[in-house]
């Protein structure tokens, strides 16, 4: 039988994971001062914030993809034309 993470006794045990997280030092002095404020633990005040943040809205994947700009009338022929000249300095050997 494969061996699972969640099987481990420690992780029944005790429902909670430390883990090292880097971010910048402003942020970090930001947080402990905004937790002290509060009276709450830095602990407390990141694991509180972390909760709304994961229950806020979340943004719309953007669409892919991305539709092309709208042009002016007969300015895709222009850029066509830019196409096909680089497409026919280009040695079909090198596409092979």
């Amino acid at each position: 039988m494969p061996y699972h993470i969640d099987c481990h006794p420690y992780l029944r045990q005790r429902p909670v994971i430390k883990t090292t997280v880097e971010i910048p030092d402003h942020l970090f002095r930001e947080a402990k001062k905004a937790a002290a404020g509060r009276g709450l633990s830095l602990k407390t005040f990141l694991t509180e914030a972390l909760k709304e943040k994961l229950a806020g809205p979340r943004r719309r994947p953007t669409e892919w993809p991305v539709p092309p700009p709208r042009l002016a009338e007969g300015e895709m022929r222009g850029v066509q034309s830019t196409i096909d000249g680089e497409f026919s300095r280009t040695d079909a050997e090198d596409w092979k």
